[in-house]
């Protein structure tokens, strides 16, 4: 009777600890898409949460117009110097692919995009050009930010990344954005596609509705 008590324990004790470990990821922000065998990873700026400014509109507003499942990351978002966020690469690369393994294994999503906002586009471009075996269909970036050294610059990352990118910048608040798109586009093709939303400022404030729009007409685009 004893050990049949402690087979019972144990079974317990394993249903639990996989029911903790199986799921979304920790802190994130997930809406589902149903049957959709279509899904994107969204990871958010430096310092902010899952439902802030840029990833919250892409999220639901992919969801409403195109039904796909959308997942936005808890990513790391100490608040210090963007340099020193190199230290936090490898556990951003563990969480996005704790995001992509939830939606293809739990969810049944075939195709994977992964979308990134500052910080964020940092992290996700650095991540594909360290695992370019991901299986990521394309690569979304809002306000995608250059510089500092490998791991952080994603206009090199980004270079040898061989997937569909959609580019969206804007021309307002400081010029910076507009700057740095200026430096990749000379890598503008049928492949990547730069979009500007004239005015747009880093956070796209009052543009979110532009900002959804074209990323979800891109998304239509793809095969």
């Amino acid at each position: 009777m004893r050990t049949s008590c402690l087979g019972v324990i144990l079974f317990v004790f394993l249903l639990t600890s996989y029911s903790a470990l199986a799921g979304k990821p920790g802190g994130s922000a997930y809406l589902d898409g149903g049957d959709a065998k279509v899904g994107v990873v969204l990871c958010h700026g430096r310092g902010q949460h899952t439902k802030w400014l840029v990833v919250d509109p892409l999220r639901k507003g992919i969801h409403k117009e195109l039904g796909y499942h959308t997942l936005s990351l808890q990513m790391p978002a100490e608040n210090k110097n963007w340099r020193e966020y190199a230290e936090d690469f490898p556990e951003a690369y563990k969480r996005i692919q704790a995001g992509i393994d939830f939606l293809r294994k739990e969810k049944g999503v075939e195709k994977i995009y992964l979308m990134g906002h500052s910080m964020g586009s940092r992290m996700a471009t650095a991540f594909l050009a360290e695992h370019p075996n991901s299986g990521v269909a394309g690569f979304i970036g809002a306000g995608i930010r250059n510089g500092g050294d490998d791991p952080l610059d994603s206009d090199a990352n980004l270079r040898i990344v061989n997937l569909p990118v959609l580019d969206v910048y804007g021309d307002g608040g400081n010029g910076k954005d507009a700057d740095h798109a200026s430096d990749r586009s000379d890598m503008v093709s049928d492949r990547y596609k730069q979009v500007l939303i004239s005015g747009a400022n880093h956070k796209f404030t009052a543009h979110e509705d532009e900002l959804v729009k074209v990323v979800v007409n891109w998304l239509r685009g793809q095969p």
